[in-house]
């Protein structure tokens, strides 16, 4: 990537202020056009969302997103269709034990809508915001019941089973945290009550020692900053075996969303260690940990990432040397051998931005670097090429990637790799950049956890 050094964050307020009229338009579009009988929004085809079977994980984003355009710019009508479509349709993602997705699903939805209450943004009652505050607790214990016991520690395990730890859930772990935040009971067999700060503790650092890679020859190809998607384990005696991948190229290539997953997931919790003012036995160690996950992430996804910010969907994808020199251009959106994932980028702007906050006052340098690469992806995001502008389109995000090997991405006629299409993770996750963004503009912050109590 080629950092803009002379972007600063009110630089894109003119984009933001279209963003928002773009981002409702869509969301209307879609809840009027969309067939739910097919099940969750998931990816468009053409440019209109499907639903595309592996597991319910996308219908909170769905309404995850009017909540976020209501906070950014008070639109009532935005706060009123996010809050009925939650209170109508999202009951029974509190108890799905089947995903490890709870902090997606739940956090977008009853964690926004808490968080709205709480700041006055609507009038609820006691007992509206009790049940947002159970509706957290429950999926909190729910996502933390799914709990392997390995060498040196634990993980919550992916919907693969009990062996298989996934670098997304460092993300989904936040719906812990709420639960954690709102004094959350959580008990086990035999009444033994579990904390789920430590749980989350336990999984990061889990996920830090076997998901990132930190260039110190664990295996050859250990480049600082890259991630396996999946981490298998030997579930007889608990010994970690290999890395592997669900939607990546290979267990010994990164992912960029997976990169992405970490990036934000390690910033994010810091963020709740520190603002919260958390204390433990070990916490300089669990943050340095944490600290040194975050920069590594950050820095292998700006160092492996086209100039202008956006990854291709693999580092290692086996087509990617026909690119030739791609950190030093533009992404290539057409290109005739592997597609770009502009969801990755929103996920992994996130990550920069939150990362760059964090440092303001212990390493300005790094704080100046990470915070401009952020704007930097921002900036392209919110441009004519990857906006979906056309009316019609029922995305947000253009160039979205859902599952490369499993050729489950539309391919644009006479094109040889995906492209022009949206999804619902990449449409939330860049209207929740836009709102942290916005906030900053306006001289304030975002965070999941500020307005819950």
């Amino acid at each position: 990537m080629i950092i803009d050094s002379g972007i600063t964050i009110n630089t894109l307020e003119k984009q933001l202020a279209s963003y928002w009229k773009l981002a409702k338009s869509k969301v209307i579009l879609l809840n009027d056009k969309y067939d739910y009988s097919k099940g969750s929004p998931v990816v468009t085809i053409n440019g209109q969302y499907t639903s595309r079977g592996w597991t319910e994980w996308t219908q909170g984003f769905q309404y995850g997103i009017p909540l976020l355009i209501a906070e950014a710019v008070g639109d009532e009508d935005m706060l009123r269709f996010g809050k009925q479509k939650t209170i109508a349709n999202m009951d029974h993602h509190l108890s799905h034990f089947g995903v490890h997705d709870h902090g997606f699903n739940n956090m977008s939805t009853y964690g926004n809508l808490l968080r709205l209450a709480n700041q006055d943004k609507f009038k609820a009652s006691k007992e509206e915001k009790k049940f947002y505050r159970l509706a957290l607790s429950m999926s909190g214990s729910v996502q933390a019941k799914r709990w392997s016991r390995v060498q040196g520690g634990g993980f919550i395990y992916s919907f693969n089973g009990p062996h298989s730890l996934f670098v997304d859930t460092i993300r989904t772990c936040r719906i812990l945290l709420a639960a954690h935040k709102l004094g959350h009971r959580m008990l086990d067999e035999n009444d033994k009550e579990i904390n789920l700060l430590k749980r989350v503790i336990i999984h990061g650092m889990t996920t830090a020692k076997y998901s990132v890679y930190y260039g110190e020859g664990r295996d050859i190809y250990d480049v600082s900053g890259r991630v396996a998607h999946e981490s298998i384990f030997n579930m007889n005696d608990g010994e970690y075996r290999c890395p592997n991948t669900q939607q990546g190229y290979s267990g010994f290539t990164t992912w960029t969303r997976g990169l992405a997953w970490a990036m934000v997931g390690f910033t994010e919790i810091l963020e709740f260690l520190i603002k919260e003012k958390i204390k433990f036995d070990g916490i300089e160690k669990v943050k340095e940990t944490f600290f040194r996950a975050a920069k590594s992430t950050c820095d292998f996804y700006i160092n492996h990432t086209s100039s202008d910010g956006i990854p291709y969907w693999d580092t290692g994808a086996s087509k990617i040397h026909k690119l030739g020199d791609y950190q030093n251009r533009p992404a290539e959106i057409y290109n005739d051998y592997e597609p770009i994932d502009s969801s990755a980028a929103a996920i992994g702007a996130q990550g920069l931005m939150r990362l760059g906050q964090l440092l303001i006052d212990v390493d300005r340098d790094a704080s100046v670097k990470y915070s401009k690469a952020g704007l930097t992806v921002i900036k392209t995001l919110l441009g004519k090429d990857y906006l979906a502008l056309d009316p019609m389109h029922q995305g947000i995000l253009r160039h979205s990637i859902y599952h490369n090997p499993n050729g489950w991405d539309q391919i644009p006629k006479g094109k040889k790799v995906p492209a022009d299409e949206s999804s619902m993770w990449g449409d939330y996750h860049m209207t929740e950049l836009c709102l942290l963004v916005q906030k900053m503009i306006n001289g304030k912050y975002y965070t999941f956890f500020e307005h819950l109590s």
